[in-house]
């Protein structure tokens, strides 16, 4: 790892704290980054996994629009998200799919992404077709089932895939079916209901240890930054 990139990193985890980001807001935004790469399918597995839990299921999409309603230069913020969101729609939890149905008109809007960087390359059409493509699965009903399906049945004929365990993945297991069933919608309109109140209430004690020892830690590589000199966008 280059220091420009460890310095990215670091100065992300700094605005983790600063800001006040849940750790799983952490989590999509790492997934999501500037950085050149990326999002690996074990971050896209850990968040999808996520999704299942109401608190966290907010912070996700919240940290989605942000990340989807960026322009210019951050056009790896808002394709990253769209791939990310391609998973998230094929993977586990339908709240994610009924939320993005009845947001479409976001991802449409992607469509008009404008951005050529500094070569004259246009890195917005990339933005643009995945746009494209996410919402014409969003409209096809028949279609999303079929794959999602697909993915189901690919999954279970894996042993160790289906579950995603600290042994195999260095994270915690989440029960993927605690808030599935019948009560499904009930949980996701309670879920949007309280994205505000959760926004406050998200960072806890033991977040702002974390954090603070972690602050503690890139300030001491401050000094051995200092000299770099270059400002880096927004991480």
């Amino acid at each position: 790892m280059s220091l420009k990139t460890f310095s990215k990193g670091a100065l992300r985890a700094a605005k983790n704290y600063t800001k006040g980001y849940s750790d799983v807001q952490a989590k999509v935004r790492e997934a999501t980054s500037n950085d050149p790469w990326g999002p690996s399918d074990t971050q896209m597995n850990e968040i999808a996994q996520m999704t299942y839990n109401q608190n966290d299921f907010v912070e996700i999409m919240e940290m989605l629009d942000k990340r989807l309603d960026d322009k210019g230069k951050n056009w790896r913020h808002v394709f990253k998200c769209l791939t990310l969101l391609g998973y998230l729609l094929h993977a586990d939890s339908e709240n994610v799919v009924a939320y993005f149905r009845d947001n479409i008109y976001i991802i449409k809007t992607i469509k008009e992404f404008q951005y050529i960087d500094e070569y004259g390359e246009d890195q917005g059409a990339n933005v643009r077709q995945k746009a494209k493509d996410i919402t014409n699965l969003l409209m096809d009903e028949t279609r999303l089932r079929q794959e999602r399906r697909s993915r189901t049945n690919m999954r279970d004929r894996m042993p160790g895939q289906a579950d995603y365990d600290d042994d195999n993945n260095n994270v915690p297991q989440i029960n993927a079916r605690r808030t599935r069933g019948a009560g499904g919608d009930d949980d996701l309109r309670r879920a949007i209901e309280e994205s505000k109140r959760l926004t406050e209430e998200r960072f806890e004690d033991s977040d702002l240890a974390r954090a603070v020892k972690l602050s503690e830690e890139e300030l001491r590589w401050k000094a051995a930054l200092a000299d770099l000199g270059s400002p880096f966008d927004d991480p």
